[in-house]
C-alpha cells in the first residue's frame, strides 16, 4: 500500500508540520466520492524503519489538511491459529511493546494532557471496515505492537500467545494514540501475512513471506478500504473529536498562544 492508484483528480502535497515533515508527500484526491489524504507511513519506496516513522508529523500533516478521520493499513502476524495468513482483521485493542523510543505524544514542553484510550480504535469508524467487508473479516483482536525492526524470538512469540494477544506488528503505537489526541477518529485493517515464529508446522517469518503475502491481497484491501469510504459519515458526531475535552491539567493561564496553536486547543 504505497499509493491509492484509484484516487481521482490526484496531486500532491509536501507539508511542513511543528513536528517536521512527514513520511513523504501526502497525495490528496477523490476516491469513493470522498476527499481523500494518502501518506505511505513508510516513505516512497519503503525507506523508514517502524521506529523511524515521523508518527506525530504524519498526524498532524492530516490535522493540517482538515482531515477527520483515518483508515490505516498494516501487516500484521498472527499469534492465533484461527488467524491464518490472507485473513484480514479489525483490531479493537492495543498492547504496547515498544521501547519508549517513539516520540508518542503532543503534549509535552510545558502542557500536560491524558486522554482516555480505553478503546483505542473509534468504534463508529471501526464499524465501516465490518459493514463494507466479507463476512469473514474478523471483527476484535488485540494488536502487539513491538518496537522491531527485528521479528520476534520463539520464545517472545510464545509468551504474547500465553498473553492471550492475537496479532503482532510494529506500528499501531504511538500512531492510534496520536490520533486521539488530535482528536481524529482512527481504524485499522490489518492483514495477516504469517504466523509469526511459534508454529510449529508453518513458515517462520521473513520480510519476503510477509511481501508475497501482502502482494496477493493487496487489491482485496484496497477495494476494502473504498467500500470503507462509502459507509462512513465524515460530518457524523463522534467522541474521539472530544477527545481533549478535560484532559488539558495544566492551568490554562500557564499555556502559550503558540502551544495552543501547536495543539490546537
Amino acid at each position: 500500500m504505497y499509493d491509492l492508484d484509484s484516487l481521482e483528480n490526484a496531486e500532491t502535497a509536501n507539508l511542513m508540520t511543528p513536528y517536521g515533515r512527514p513520511s513523504g508527500p501526502v497525495t490528496i484526491g477523490t476516491l469513493a466520492g470522498r476527499r481523500v489524504a494518502f501518506i505511505a507511513r513508510h516513505g516512497t519506496g519503503h525507506r523508514l524503519l517502524p521506529s523511524e516513522v515521523p508518527y506525530r508529523a504524519n498526524i498532524a500533516a492530516l490535522r493540517q489538511l482538515g482531515v477527520r478521520q483515518v483508515f490505516a493499513v498494516s501487516a500484521v502476524g498472527s499469534l492465533r491459529e484461527g488467524l491464518a495468513p490472507g485473513t484480514l482483521v479489525v483490531p479493537d485493542q492495543i498492547v504496547d511493546r515498544t521501547r519508549g523510543a517513539r516520540s508518542g505524544t503532543f503534549f509535552g514542553g510545558g502542557v500536560v494532557g491524558h486522554v482516555p484510550m480505553a478503546d483505542p480504535y473509534c468504534a463508529r469508524l471501526r464499524r465501516s471496515f465490518l459493514d463494507a467487508g466479507p463476512a469473514d473479516v474478523v471483527d476484535g483482536a488485540t494488536y502487539c505492537c513491538i518496537e522491531g525492526p527485528q521479528f520476534s524470538t520463539r520464545a517472545e512469540s510464545r509468551l504474547y500467545r500465553a498473553w492471550g494477544l492475537d496479532i503482532i506488528g510494529m506500528t499501531a503505537v504511538p500512531e492510534a494514540a496520536l490520533a486521539r489526541e488530535a482528536g481524529l477518529c482512527y481504524a485499522a485493517l490489518a492483514m495477516v501475512t504469517d504466523y509469526d515464529c511459534w508454529h510449529e508446522s508453518e513458515e517462520s517469518v521473513t520480510a519476503d513471506l510477509v511481501a508475497r503475502t501482502m502482494r496477493k491481497n493487496v487489491e482485496a484491501t484496497r477495494g476494502l478500504l473504498t467500500s470503507a469510504l462509502n459507509q462512513t459519515d465524515p460530518e457524523a458526531d463522534c467522541l474521539c473529536r472530544g477527545s481533549l475535552s478535560g484532559a488539558v491539567v495544566t492551568d490554562p493561564a500557564l499555556i502559550t498562544a503558540e502551544d495552543r496553536a501547536r495543539l490546537g486547543l
